[in-house]
């Protein structure tokens, strides 16, 4: 019998974050009272003003295919949104929409990759980069980074990681699943090796509006023209306007790459789904109240949890400066709990403590977990109650 399946799937490995969010719907679902700190969005809903921006755009007729690479008035609310948040000059021909930013990132790497061709991926990473980088034929080459220096990589590592084969170089600022935030003077050092060495930056910039404690989020393409024309800024309102489901992200750079993504596009999705651009140009172009409302929401939680957290005998926890995670290093309180790894810890975390976690393997960081602190301050004091008690409960000297 013939094989089924292409080679180029037989590799990939299943989200974590998706599996074990499933997982703990399946016990919830039982009757089982599971906190989950797995999902990678928002507990808050979609502004209103989005909302009816989508509504009457269908109510309008605004129902059939658009442009591949997005409604014009829609890169133009982007084009809008780089000048005022980052002061940087887009034309409406460097503007890609896709159908979020996950897709954004797949088509970059079909059209940029040939087989063999290497991507520079700091650890801990966000679990798609390497299986999209694979299956474009690319070879994902890791730079692991410690809590020591904040999970970020400096511009040594990155010049040891470079090979005749390298095209690009992935860079997460806030990251997921670290929060950490790279500075303009890191984002230089590291920019200055990629032009030395003629290297796509690939910048994901998701997290952009979730920064906290007086932090700032700076784009490396603000660097100079030269580095601008090397970048490829990926972003999108999922994480900002709470917008997850509406699937709305996009890209901005070099027009030749744009056109090629478009190309693709166009014979892959067609188009984002209409109203959902409808949406993001009202979430663009509208009061942008919600967004403030929600950063400093999450800057609450995360002060109110990060100590206890911290506290938690053989926790070893980095303060996050942006996104909605943490990753607390718990090889020890695997360790001292009986556990031969981090995922049989994070297993039993869930199916005895009834806390839900992603082990941080599928992050590139098997010694941690990471916590998504997007769920209501009642919950997340529960889940960490919860989460110490299972540690001291079974701690072994």
């Amino acid at each position: 019998m013939k094989e089924l399946l292409a080679n180029r799937v037989k590799t990939l490995t299943p989200s974590s974050t998706l599996a074990i969010t499933a997982k703990a719907k399946e016990m919830k679902a039982q009757g089982i009272d599971v906190i989950g700190l797995g999902a990678g969005e928002p507990d808050f809903n979609t502004p209103q003003n989005i909302i009816d921006a989508a509504v009457d755009s269908m109510q309008k007729g605004f129902t059939k295919y658009t442009p591949s690479g997005g409604l014009p008035a829609l890169k133009e609310a982007i084009i809008e949104k780089f000048k005022r948040d980052n002061q940087l000059e887009y034309k409406p021909n460097e503007i890609i929409v896709g159908v979020g930013a996950k897709h954004v990132l797949y088509t970059l790497f079909q059209v940029i990759l040939n087989d063999g061709d290497e991507v520079i991926i700091p650890t801990p990473y966000w679990v798609s980069y390497p299986e999209q980088v694979k299956l474009a034929g690319g070879v994902p080459v890791y730079i692991e980074t410690t809590s020591e220096q904040n999970y970020k990589i400096n511009a040594a590592q990155l010049k040891n990681a470079i090979t005749d084969k390298t095209k690009a170089l992935i860079i997460n600022s806030p990251s997921n699943p670290t929060g950490m935030l790279y500075t303009r003077e890191e984002l230089e050092e590291i920019a200055k090796v990629a032009l030395e060495h003629n290297i796509l930056i690939v910048s994901d910039e998701i997290y952009e509006k979730l920064v906290y404690n007086g932090a700032e989020h700076f784009s490396i393409a603000q660097i100079s023209d030269e580095v601008k024309a090397k970048t490829i800024v990926i972003n999108g309102v999922s994480k900002s306007h709470s917008m997850t489901g509406w699937r709305i992200g996009y890209a901005a750079g070099d027009a030749d790459i744009i056109k090629a993504m478009t190309d693709l596009a166009s014979h892959s999705t067609s188009n984002p789904t209409t109203a959902s651009q409808y949406g993001a140009i009202e979430a663009y172009n509208g009061p942008q109240d919600s967004v403030e409302e929600m950063r400093k929401a999450f800057e609450s939680r995360l002060e109110a949890i990060y100590p206890k957290l911290n506290a938690i005998p053989g926790f070893k926890v980095v303060k996050p400066q942006g996104a909605f995670y943490l990753l607390p290093d718990v090889s020890e309180a695997a360790a001292k709990t009986g556990f031969a790894s981090v995922d049989d810890f994070a297993s039993a975390l869930l199916t005895e403590g009834n806390v839900a976690v992603i082990p941080g393997s599928g992050f590139g960081a098997p010694s941690t977990i990471r916590i998504s602190y997007a769920t209501s301050l009642d919950l997340l004091e529960e889940a960490v109650s919860r989460i110490e008690k299972f540690v001291k409960d079974r701690w072994q000297e």
